[in-house]
């Protein structure tokens, strides 16, 4: 039997009184990549805050590879190898690449190993550990932030709209990059986007969530995928 790398049963979530997730009940296997699509303000952000800690779940659980975190705070979860590439306020804009990259390791031990391996995925990386977070372009930027992600070499990664007001070009680098990481070292992924073509490109499977609940699953390879999608953003 296959443990799970992410599984929620039936999870409801919000702020204060405000109820957003309502049910909500997914799986991704290891290695898996699982896109999470939806319009602004349907709960696709929520989710993840929710999946890491940030967030209490008033029903429901969360596993990761088999073990229950639905009540663990977010350093504990992260210690299980879950990363967290949020969307926005993700950078230390006056601290150094270095310093950014450096946060995603518990200790210096390891940061030259992850640091090359980085610089593959993204060449611009090279040669400016010292340079500011905030002088980066708004594609490096996003960039570094899922570096710094990566840099722990996470068994699960949660990613939040990292497509958002990226040009082409960055957006095909980062693509390959997520698809390299997961062939290297088997990493599941949970993507929140509303880039139906990113999604379909990257991920094995998508979620469309709407008003805090999951309304259609299926296979990136199918045909009718992006018809399917489209469609339930559209209503």
């Amino acid at each position: 039997m296959i443990i799970p790398a992410l599984e929620l049963k039936d999870v409801e979530s919000g702020y204060e009184q405000a109820m957003v997730l309502r049910g909500v009940s997914l799986q991704i296997a290891p290695g898996e990549i699982m896109a999470l699509l939806g319009k602004n303000g349907m709960g696709k952000t929520t989710l993840l805050k929710a999946v890491i800690g940030y967030l209490p779940k008033r029903a429901g659980t969360v596993q990761v590879f088999g073990q229950d975190v639905t009540h663990w705070p977010a350093h504990r979860v992260a210690r299980q190898r879950v990363a967290y590439s949020p969307q926005e306020q993700a950078l230390f804009a006056e601290l150094s690449i270095r310093d950014n990259l450096r946060l995603g390791l518990s200790s210096d031990k390891g940061f030259d190993e992850g640091y090359a391996a980085m610089t593959e995925h993204f060449p611009f990386l090279a040669g400016r550990l010292a340079q500011l977070a905030g002088t980066l372009s708004g594609g490096e930027q996003k960039m570094l932030v899922v570096a710094r992600a990566l840099m722990m070499r996470p068994r699960l990664i949660l990613i939040d709209e990292i497509t958002e007001g990226l040009q082409p070009s960055v957006i095909t680098r980062l693509a390959a990059s997520l698809r390299r990481e997961r062939a290297t070292h088997g990493t599941a992924m949970l993507i929140v986007e509303q880039n139906v073509g990113f999604a379909l490109q990257v991920a094995d499977r998508y979620s469309v969530l709407k008003r805090g609940e999951i309304v259609a699953v299926g296979a990136t390879a199918d045909p009718s995928a992006e018809q399917i999608i489209n469609s339930q953003l559209q209503v």
